[in-house]
């Protein structure tokens, strides 16, 4: 076990924990709602923090670890390709941002579903969108479990279920007893441990590379195609750029996790900060991870699993110590990835679901406190019992899980929004119409056009609403509380 790269994570776990109390503490002296304080943290995200937490809930295993492995696989056109993600944040926030904040403090909305029910008025809405996140969800944090357990396996040496349960115990434990406040509070200290960690690699790579042109020389030796825009074995194609713009950034709209960071926010001056700081910090995080794997391939020209690029560059080209700095970033990513998912799937069990069957419940605190913690960490230790045995490569997983989520959501939230004539029976026809359609591809490996099934089950999805649309009437939308 390489305890030199150990010390500076435990350093980095305990900083975890100790933010993570003072988080439970401010939660139990806070005097708003139960449910808004430990889902949304009362609403009072300023612009800094509203740019971490929500860039930091964005990137996960799949930016730190299948991403790079990707661009080490294909080259530094699926560098190019990775920057389709940069206009996410802005994205999110400048299209839902200021418009669902004012509806979601209007309907006092906790969770999407709360929103999706004030529009559509209708609970077939929600149980087709909660049935929908929980699994979708569980997929997603499945990803971060196995590349957090990966990275200790890779660079600590401890045997991959060993880390996968400290890793997700840790996780499913500091989630699930401070809420929202320690998801954010710790998104902070994992978005600060992620920049460093990032200059930190890069840095290094080209350094142990002999310079970039000297990099870029040798890939070229292994593979001419692998500084080609198309990629090696030509994989680029305009119907993957077509399809991977649509599924990492125009379909990013649809994803709850980024989406419920919109009504969490204090003000419009935060929301304006929050999209630059954010814009800016993704731009960095992006490049820099992709860039260190593509490059990383001058220097580890014969990994079989690409996935451990990153793992494997940190202990060639870094001293322990740094390599131990660096093993936090991505685990910081992982883990506030994970957090943000996991609170929003408990919130679905307990607001969405629990408290439509028993509205009664609503106004006993007490409960409804044991009960979120309950929920928070039984789900957490699903997702680790999920994660035992992983496929090789984890970003095919985590793009599955984000189309899934995407082809459900994106049509009705953002046409509940600017559609005022927008009723039930469109919403509910394109989620099904969406989702079957995008699973069909999916689970069969069909590219129509050879596009990504994201794409035509989007247009289906839109076309689906639209012409379901006519037959049903708009409904009032709920009446504020």
């Amino acid at each position: 076990m390489n305890t030199h790269v150990l010390i500076p994570l435990i350093i980095y776990l305990l900083l975890v924990v100790m933010i993570s109390i003072v988080a439970m503490v401010q939660q139990k002296r806070a005097k708003g709602p139960f449910l808004t304080e430990y889902f949304l943290g009362g609403r009072t995200m300023s612009g800094f923090l509203l740019a971490m937490t929500l860039t930091t809930a964005y990137i996960s295993a799949s930016s730190f670890i299948g991403g790079p492995g990707a661009a080490y696989q294909y080259g530094l056109g699926w560098v190019m390709i990775a920057m389709a993600q940069v206009p996410t944040v802005w994205l999110s926030l400048g299209v839902l941002g200021k418009k669902f904040a004012i509806l979601a403090r209007r309907y006092q909305a906790i969770t999407l579903n709360d929103m999706l029910y004030a529009h559509y008025r209708s609970q077939w809405v929600v149980w087709i969108a909660s049935i929908t996140l929980l699994v979708a969800f569980i997929a997603v944090m499945t990803v971060q479990f196995i590349g957090g357990a990966r990275l200790l396996e890779t660079v600590v040496g401890i045997p991959y279920t060993q880390g996968l349960l400290i890793f997700g115990v840790i996780i499913a434990l500091y989630t699930s007893l401070g809420g929202f406040r320690a998801s954010v509070l710790n998104d902070v200290l994992q978005g600060v441990v992620m920049l460093v960690g990032t200059f930190l690699l890069l840095y290094a790579v080209i350094h142990a590379a002999g310079g970039t042109a000297q990099a870029v020389h040798q890939l070229k030796q292994i593979n001419p195609q692998l500084i080609e825009l198309r990629g090696a074995g030509h994989i680029i194609t305009p119907s993957l750029v077509i399809s991977f713009t649509v599924l990492v950034c125009f379909g990013v709209l649809g994803l709850p996790n980024t989406a419920i960071r919109s009504i969490s926010y204090k003000d419009s001056r935060s929301l304006h900060r929050g999209i630059l700081l954010g814009t800016a910090l993704l731009t960095v995080l992006m490049l820099g991870m992709h860039l260190s794997g593509a490059l990383g391939r001058a220097i580890l020209p014969n990994l079989t699993v690409p996935d451990q690029v990153i793992p494997t560059l940190m202990m060639k080209v870094l001293p322990p110590f740094a390599a131990g700095i660096f093993l936090a970033a991505p685990m910081a990513a992982m883990m506030s990835n994970i957090n943000a998912h996991l609170l929003q799937a408990s919130a679905t069990l307990v607001k969405d679901l629990y408290l439509r069957l028993r509205p009664a419940a609503a106004t006993q605190e007490k409960h409804l406190r044991r009960l979120s913690v309950s929920f928070t960490f039984v789900l957490g230790v699903a997702v680790i019992l999920a994660a035992w045995h992983p496929p090789q490569m984890i970003i095919w997983l985590n793009l599955l899980a984000f189309g899934a989520l995407e082809a459900v959501f994106l049509w009705p939230l953002v046409l509940g929004l600017y559609w005022r004539n927008a009723n039930a029976y469109g919403a509910i026809s394109g989620m099904l119409v969406g989702a079957v359609l995008y699973s069909l591809l999916a689970s069969f490996s069909i590219r129509l056009v050879g596009l990504h099934p994201i794409v035509p089950a989007l247009i289906a999805s839109f076309l689906a609403f639209v012409i379901a649309n006519r037959v049903g009437q708009q409904v009032a939308p709920a009446t504020p509380n």
